[in-house]
């Protein structure tokens, strides 16, 4: 058994959303005095953890540090800022970006994912326990219709599994329960939420394809480099490989406003 002595929890909560009102997500009441972060954190840490990371935005790093300090239920919490230049882009540079923001914190094994998920106590177990007896990477993988709003479109992470490992992640944009059918996918498709166990070596892997991608891309203001992708990539490169497990827990996201009462009325069942 590889069992590390430390391990952190990564997340993603530096945007607002101009859907739910340019408010911050993660911070949706979905229960008695709990927000969402707050749930997603209290599944989490039943795994254990050494150390929580938020990666924050210049608009959400106060709210953040207002409402968590320097620790969560006695365990440290870091911040770390994704920048990015207001003169040249529209918008941060993606999840990538993101948690290269947070590389300076991330020397030892570490989960990461959404701030505005909720994942579910299994879910956190399993890529836990990936992590205490591999070297290699892992993801939870969702059925693309459960992961699908009623009512709006939204962009999904495709996996092509094989063998019980990652083949590939394929970025669809713009899809909904009705086109399904004409983006070619099944509704059983294995679908990223964008969590993912990983190691210090893949994020120094991860690093220097981000600085390309950046070169590469450096007069587009608004594409993304996606965590996902780039993963993805290092696959197809035989760079890394990444362990597929499924979870039977359900995932649930706020996308429009009022989401959070059809979260709220799931949770309580």
């Amino acid at each position: 058994m590889i069992k590390s002595k430390e391990r952190a929890l990564v997340y993603f909560v530096a945007g607002l959303s101009s859907r739910y009102g340019g408010k911050i997500k993660a911070f949706a009441k979905i229960g008695k005095n709990k927000t969402l972060i707050e749930y997603s954190l209290n599944q989490a840490l039943k795994s254990g953890f050494s150390k929580i990371i938020f990666v924050v935005g210049n608009k959400t790093e106060p709210a953040f540090r207002k409402k968590f300090k320097k620790s969560y239920k006695n365990i440290p919490v870091f911040y770390a800022l994704q920048r990015f230049d207001k003169k040249e882009r529209d918008r941060p540079w993606g999840t990538a970006d993101a948690l290269y923001s947070a590389k300076h914190f991330l020397n030892c094994p570490f989960i990461v994912c959404n701030g505005d998920d909720i994942y579910g106590e299994r879910t956190f177990k399993i890529l836990a326990g990936h992590l205490d007896k591999s070297e290699e990477e892992a993801t939870v993988g969702y059925k693309l219709i459960k992961v699908l709003p009623k009512n709006s479109t939204v962009n999904r992470g495709i996996i092509k599994e094989k063998k019980g490992y990652v083949k590939w992640i394929k970025d669809y944009y713009s899809i909904n329960r009705d086109n399904l059918r004409e983006n070619k996918l099944k509704k059983q498709a294995l679908c990223s939420m964008n969590i993912f166990a990983l190691h210090p070596k893949t994020l120094r892997l991860l690093v220097l394809n981000i600085k390309k991608f950046k070169k590469q891309n450096k007069k587009d203001r608004k594409i993304e480099c996606r965590l996902p992708h780039e993963l993805s990539d290092l696959v197809k490169g035989k760079k890394i490989k990444i362990k597929i497990y499924s979870s039977r827990d359900r995932w649930y996201g706020i996308t429009n406003p009022g989401d959070e009462k059809i979260i709220i009325k799931a949770l309580e069942k």
